[in-house]
């Protein structure tokens, strides 16, 4: 292989590999794993598959068949992968039971079938692009149909993306960015015969490290070279904008019971009121005197000493738990400090 191939072969071939390792990442090793991970993953994989068969198919024309055709099926479950990872991840609802198996089980039947009734080897032409493409034209046009219902399951967000005012949450850019990099892969691919097949492999290592490098980024609170920094300095927040953010954190804070999870951060509520974390910092020191650790304590603190006096049954260490706090000696040490008093104190106080 000339040299230049092998650079080519290289960075096409780079995206395919770090794909399948993120899959695994997410699929076994990421904590806090949920519905939406492993859906994360099984994109990643069949994206994967489908872009290690392009690669292999241009460098070594002698491969497999049957990696040709496994290549080619694995377009029929990366929509459906795509919408079942969107729809879970923008859901503020904990999903339950198996609707989402509606999405994989026939596709996977059909790809087992039309693998024993049309396998690649024998009947090609009706993989390719062309007149008598039907398999390859179901391909795409599956793939574009479920495309198109993640934009629609995005429509909020991308309102979002075109208005001065409203500003998207770290989660909705993460989910912009999915679907925009999928859109764009299967852009590649279909155009591939007006410009090279190598394309859509090509644009899949591009489109993954963008995406990670959007989402460090955001979540580190850098921002790129080309970006120019927002200039907070010790400007104060306006008394009517303080207003409103401190009626929407109030909302949130009971109607979501967000201070309830113990591993909520600064970085979580900013994004929930789509607002710096450097915003919502000061506005807790500015508005309220507190920090948000301090903040957070007072709301736990409170719920603690409701739940005391209610569920008479609970352990104190449980009703540490119920109310956020991560660990018992956080519950004691943040409740006497509200209180005067320790919880067993305060609950020996009780008429």
């Amino acid at each position: 292989m000339e040299f230049e191939n092998q650079i080519l072969f290289f960075f096409s071939a780079i995206g395919a590999f770090n794909g399948l390792f993120l899959s695994a990442y997410f699929a076994f090793f990421i904590k806090n794993k949920n519905r939406a991970t492993y859906f994360l993953s099984a994109l990643l994989l069949v994206v994967s598959i489908r872009v290690a068969k392009s690669v292999f198919l241009t460098f070594y024309h002698d491969i497999s068949n049957g990696f040709i055709q496994l290549g080619l099926s694995a377009c029929l479950l990366i929509g459906p992968f795509l919408y079942l990872y969107v729809s879970e991840a923008i859901s503020e609802k904990k999903q339950h039971g198996r609707t989402w198996l509606w999405h994989i089980v026939p596709v996977v039947l059909g790809m087992v079938l039309i693998g024993y009734y049309f396998p690649y080897k024998e009947y090609r032409y009706l993989w390719q692009r062309s007149s008598n493409g039907y398999l390859c034209w179901l391909l795409f046009g599956q793939w574009l149909v479920y495309i198109l219902l993640s934009i629609r399951l995005l429509k909020e967000p991308l309102r979002k993306l075109f208005s001065r005012t409203a500003k998207l949450s770290t989660k909705e850019i993460w989910l912009t960015t999915i679907v925009t990099s999928i859109l764009l892969i299967w852009l590649a691919y279909f155009t591939a015969t007006y410009t090279s097949y190598i394309v859509g492999a090509l644009s899949f290592s591009f489109v993954l490290y963008l995406s990670l490098l959007l989402w460090v980024l955001r979540r580190r609170d850098a921002r790129p070279f080309f970006e120019t920094p927002k200039k907070y300095g010790n400007k104060t927040i306006s008394d009517l904008e303080a207003k409103t953010l401190l009626t929407r954190l109030d909302e949130l804070m009971h109607d979501k019971a967000l201070y309830k999870s113990p591993d909520i951060k600064l970085r979580d509520l900013a994004d929930e009121l789509s607002v710096s974390t450097h915003r919502l910092s000061q506005l807790l020191n500015d508005n309220l005197g507190k920090s948000f650790t301090q903040y957070l304590n007072e709301l736990r603190t409170e719920e603690a000493k409701k739940l005391i006096q209610t569920h008479h049954q609970f352990t104190l260490e449980a009703i540490g738990r119920e109310a956020g706090f991560s660990s018992r000696s956080t519950f004691y040490t943040a409740f006497k400090k509200m209180t005067g008093k320790t919880p067993a104190q305060f609950k020996r106080s009780l008429p």
